[in-house]
């Protein structure tokens, strides 16, 4: 699963990453409801995690908005507020699922899982999935293959080479890339990037005549599959 963890505390946001990562998950995490709200709008997430009391933006009211934008991720709200009229509230406003703190995470983890499987038993399992050329991408399985052939990925690089699948034939900047792969809003001034585009293209190339990550001078990175090439 890829998950979003909106939760103003960074602790326990933190925590949450960390956990999620342990069980094979991919998880960013956001600290108030307007940051939550734009990644939730542009991610492809499995599922979100959304904390109910948020600074600038309720969770209540970031999720009433995402339904408006026509945003259909599961949604599991976390609240100190857990009496039945609270619940009702949090599912009325479009939530999936709603868990009273304190909470065991191997309860959380069980419940972000069921709404996944949910989602994928909808229709959505297309969405969860990325084909260029030989490669493909599963984002539920965190699974990677070349011409059938698995590659092993850290979670950094798969994060890095699930955003440029979604963006298949356009030019990604590595100011994109420090955005939605690193959670940078500025530039770290480090070559960060570069180093992670040359691990994840040796992994994707090795074996293969023609490279699929092409470099743009002066502009960024594109993932294309020339058809003509064999590997």
């Amino acid at each position: 699963m890829r998950l979003l963890i909106i939760e103003d505390d960074r602790e326990a946001a933190a925590y949450l990453v960390k956990a999620f990562r342990e069980t094979g998950h991919v998880a960013d995490s956001a600290h108030d409801g307007l940051d939550g709200y734009a990644l939730a709008r542009e991610g492809a997430y499995d599922v979100l995690i959304v904390d109910r009391m948020l600074p600038k933006l309720d969770g209540l009211s970031l999720i009433r908005s995402l339904r408006e934008q026509n945003v259909t991720t599961p949604v599991l709200i976390l609240s100190a507020l857990g009496q039945v009229d609270d619940r009702v509230k949090g599912l009325r406003a479009g939530g999936d699922d709603y868990l009273p703190k304190p909470y065991a995470f191997s309860e959380l983890l069980a419940r972000t899982e069921a709404l996944a499987r949910r989602q994928v038993g909808s229709g959505a399992a297309e969405e969860t999935r990325y084909r260029v050329g030989d490669l493909e991408l599963d984002r539920l399985s965190h699974r990677v293959t070349r011409a059938g052939r698995e590659i092993l990925l850290q979670p950094r690089e798969f994060r890095l080479l699930e955003y440029l699948m979604r963006h298949a034939g356009q030019v990604v900047t590595r100011t994109m890339l420090l955005e939605h792969v690193w959670d940078y809003h500025f530039d770290p001034q480090t070559n960060v990037i570069d180093v992670h585009v040359s691990r994840l293209r040796g992994k994707l190339d090795k074996g293969f005549a023609s490279p699929i990550i092409h470099t743009v001078r002066g502009a960024g990175y594109v993932l294309r599959f020339d058809e003509g090439a064999t590997g």
